[in-house]
């Protein structure tokens, strides 16, 4: 069997992309976990905040890491074998890529080493200024990085130079080109989401062992809360983006949709099997209407199809159609699940519903997989294009044998698995233990968060105003 080297490049890049983005993601959202702890603690000297912090900050050190490591292969990738993009694209994705290194890697690593082992070392509030920086700088990097893709997606103030290559126009036309907001609002969201219900899920298995257990608490009510907020946020989010992709892709949207015929009063198909080849749905269950109410917020509404696209422009549309399909659907296994809690929590019996813990255990990993889900609608739907409408894949790839690519994605897969597998494994083992035994002293049971529901003790009351050490 002829292997096809531009599929294997495809292959190697998803490999690659998929470990490295869950990390970048869950330190976005723990980063900023952490200011917030550290701020609540600098505010009430509750100690169970800075429990939680010691807690967390291993966790953060170690993903941090794996993130950058993991990232050094793409910049690796673009020039080995996709040559032809890297050199066309080179005058607006280069300096772009260059800011998020001059800015946010730049003000991470600057202020890492205070947060990690500054501690009582530096002043409270120096130390509380490093862990804000440190946060900051995960979102100037999602910033610069989502605005670099969001111009492959949806490129715009450039032109053609003499050469062939893409040229900015107006650098604040590339940056904030027409689907950046929604993508970096969305992915911003997305992160706090996963990193919600990865502490929630570490909340409810101390819940699950120990009922009484403060940290356990508190990391199960913020959890919570950002589930009760955020996920539904991200409904609305999700709902303009999706606007915006019919705008300006609309291939991609036919493919997340399920719609070959360009039609009025379109269903939404909540299950099936798009049969490209033939061109239709197949073994559909779908909800008539709802598709032109999605798309066009009318019952009536034209809804356009794949029959109005070139069919070698169209994307991969099976795994277009149940990726998104996978995201949305834990997307509302979120919204549930946050209202749940709200009703739980209304009645003060959110820590004594135990099939609630369970379920946010079972929940640990569904924004994780709901961003994979999300990175896989996004590329795979741009497909047949790098760079939307104006740069189709095979002519970005490098003239690089099927042999060579074979052998560097082996490589690849071997050194993934053992390392970032591994990585991910002592992770979850620094998640379950006792937060209450980092800090070598057991907590009071009571009073993790006055919102909780859960009121301090006397003696807690006294003796939650000591220092940070």
């Amino acid at each position: 069997m002829d292997l096809d080297p531009i599929a294997l490049a495809r292959i190697q890049f998803a490999f690659t992309v998929s470990f490295h983005i869950i990390f970048p993601a869950f330190t976005i959202g723990l980063a900023s976990y952490l200011a917030v702890l550290e701020g609540l603690w600098l505010a009430t000297r509750r100690q169970v905040f800075l429990t939680l912090y010691k807690f967390w900050l291993p966790v953060f050190a170690v993903a941090f890491a794996m993130g950058v490591v993991s990232g050094l292969v793409m910049s690796y990738q673009f020039g080995t074998n996709w040559g032809p993009f890297a050199e066309m694209t080179a005058p607006v994705l280069g300096p772009l890529l260059a800011y998020e290194v001059l800015t946010a890697f730049f003000l991470e690593a600057g202020f890492l080493g205070v947060m990690l082992f500054g501690m009582g070392r530096v002043g409270e509030k120096l130390h509380f200024t490093a862990t804000a920086l440190v946060a900051i700088g995960t979102l100037i990097s999602a910033f610069w990085i989502l605005s670099a893709n969001s111009w492959m997606q949806t490129p715009a103030a450039f032109h053609i130079d003499a050469d062939g290559r893409f040229a900015p126009d107006s650098w604040i036309g590339v940056i904030f080109n027409p689907s950046f907001p929604y993508r970096f609002a969305h992915m911003t969201m997305a992160a706090y989401l996963a990193t919600a219900f990865l502490v929630g899920a570490a909340g409810a298995w101390r819940l699950l062992k120990d009922k009484t257990s403060a940290p356990g608490k508190v990391m199960f009510a913020m959890a919570a809360l950002m589930a009760m907020t955020a996920a539904p946020l991200q409904l609305v989010i999700g709902d303009l983006h999706g606007l915006n992709t019919q705008e300006h892709q609309p291939a991609k949207l036919a493919a997340m949709e399920g719609h070959f015929e360009t039609r009025e009063g379109a269903p939404f198909y909540v299950v099936g099997w798009p049969d490209q080849e033939a061109g239709e749905m197949q073994a559909a269950i779908a909800i008539p209407k709802l598709g032109s109410l999605i798309l066009h917020h009318s019952l009536n509404a034209e809804v356009t199809g794949l029959d109005s696209i070139a069919q070698e422009d169209w994307p991969n549309v099976p795994f277009v159609f149940w990726s998104f399909r996978v995201m949305v659907g834990l997307g509302m296994l979120m919204i549930l699940y946050g209202l749940c809690a709200l009703v739980l929590g209304l009645r003060k019996k959110l820590f004594e519903a135990r099939w609630l813990q369970g379920w946010a255990v079972a929940m640990a990993p569904s924004g994780l997989i709901a961003i994979l889900a999300g990175w896989f609608v996004t590329e795979a739907g741009r497909q047949p294009y790098v760079v939307y409408g104006l740069m189709r894949t095979d002519e970005a790839a490098s003239p690089i044998g099927a042999p060579g690519v074979a052998g560097s994605l082996l490589a690849f897969v071997v050194v993934y698995l053992t390392v970032f597998v591994a990585g991910a494994f002592y992770m979850i083992r620094l998640a379950v233990r006792d937060p209450e035994g980092v800090t070598g002293k057991r907590e009071l049971k009571k009073g993790p968060i006055r919102s909780a529901g859960v009121e301090p003790g006397p003696a807690q009351k006294g003796g939650e105003q000591g220092g940070a050490g």
